[in-house]
């Protein structure tokens, strides 16, 4: 007979009648101590004796492998669902790590930044022509995740859509403008060091900061999508503007080269990942899971490359000056667009959602632009070595709030 648990009740009138109830020997006081030899001769353990309403009667719970005689037998039972459950949630195990690897992000583009400066070549094959399908993915993985609704919602909410643009074109560069004169006036580092500074304030909003709000609040992932996407669209003119106000010289822009950025990185993989999550949802549940972890690589990637192409700038006498400027202008940016939010939106009643979504638009903006601008308007190298360090210490900073927000979440 199966492993079975059994009851037997001995009534005090009829000491040698014994049949099964609810796990337990019910025993009479007086023969309590004749039967526990008896007790003792079943293949289980006596796993409780107690004592129920009066003296009369007491409970013996036991759990036995096998009972012979005049039992009544259980039919066989077989293993095969419990070795199913097993396999299943071993499975579900592992695509729990899966859906968790964003919760190492930090510490994989920690890990990316260190290989970068001591192994350049580990990531220097990683050219600027691969961060624009690189930046698009993790775009992707945002449109499967969300859903057409969630972008009409945003829409709904423009005082935020314009605290968020108030922060990318206004505050930001403000910040930036500070931070440059103080590389030059203060600490004499050279001009191009200074206008670097500036140059990254002045581009749009970074794709990776859509990519943080979704790990710490995806319902507003849509909202930051919306905001860096009006940033892009309109830095085709405001950052041609805001360069000759601050750093005095006119930068001209590719106009149709930005547009097709925009749509590259922006519109065609977050409407690509919207139609498959429509069209084909169960197609979009097997792969979900696999998306952190190939969105955490990819980061690694576009954070690495930047720093390894422009080691020689960065590992210099002032490159150490200028990655402190660079850590405290960031900084700035994203305690300014935590607090500025939380002033004017103190009656939301997703106040700290929306204060951690606009901090991150405000703090984090595409300093890939602004190093292929560097690259391709200014002569002086030097000017491409602020937006190199502000890709790595804008991702390190902006995905360590990330680990840290999204664990007061949980």
């Amino acid at each position: 007979m199966s492993s079975t648990t059994g009851q037997f009740l001995i009534q005090r009138p009829r000491f040698n009648h014994v049949y099964l109830q609810n796990n337990s020997f019910h025993l009479p006081k007086q023969v309590l101590f004749p039967v526990l030899p008896l007790i003792s001769n079943f293949p289980g353990p006596v796993s409780s004796i107690s004592q129920f309403g009066s003296s009369e009667i007491l409970v013996c719970k036991c759990a036995s492998q096998k009972f012979s005689g005049s039992f009544e037998t259980d039919p066989d039972q077989e293993y095969g669902p419990e070795q199913n459950q097993m396999v299943k949630q071993k499975k579900a195990s592992i695509l729990e790590i899966l859906k968790q690897s964003n919760s190492i992000l930090p510490h994989v583009v920690l890990a990316s930044t260190i290989l970068a400066l001591v192994y350049p070549p580990s990531f220097t094959w990683f050219t600027s022509r691969y961060y624009a399908p690189a930046l698009g993915f993790l775009m992707f993985a945002v449109g499967v995740n969300s859903s057409e609704k969630d972008f009409i919602e945003a829409f709904k909410r423009p005082d935020a859509i314009f605290a968020g643009y108030v922060g990318q074109f206004v505050v930001k560069p403000l910040l930036g403008y500070i931070f440059g004169m103080i590389a030059v006036t203060v600490f004499g580092l050279p001009t191009p060091l200074g206008a670097g500074i500036m140059l990254v304030s002045c581009v749009s909003g970074a794709q990776l900061s859509n990519y943080a709000t979704f790990l710490t609040d995806p319902p507003l992932a849509p909202l930051s999508i919306v905001m860096t996407s009006l940033s892009t669209a309109t830095a085709v003119f405001v950052t041609p503007m805001l360069s000759l106000l601050l750093i005095g010289k006119r930068l001209p822009v590719d106009v149709m080269g930005m547009v097709s950025s925009i749509l590259q990185i922006v519109i065609a993989p977050i409407a690509a990942g919207l139609l498959l999550n429509r069209l084909f949802p169960h197609l979009c549940e097997a792969i979900r899971p696999f998306l952190p972890s190939l969105s955490v690589l990819d980061t690694a990637f576009c954070v690495g490359a930047p720093l390894a192409i422009n080691i020689n700038s960065v590992l210099s006498p002032f490159g150490l000056t200028v990655s402190l400027l660079v850590v405290a202008f960031h900084l700035s940016a994203f305690i300014a667009g935590y607090f500025l939010s939380g002033s004017v939106f103190h009656k939301a009643p997703d106040v700290k959602a929306l204060q951690r979504t606009l901090s991150f638009e405000t703090g984090m903006q595409s300093s890939l632009l602004a190093l292929a601008l560097a690259n391709r308007f200014f002569q002086d190298p030097l000017v491409g070595v602020p937006p190199a360090l502000s890709t790595v210490i804008m991702s390190l900073m902006g995905f360590s709030l990330v680990m840290l927000w999204a664990k007061k979440n949980e």
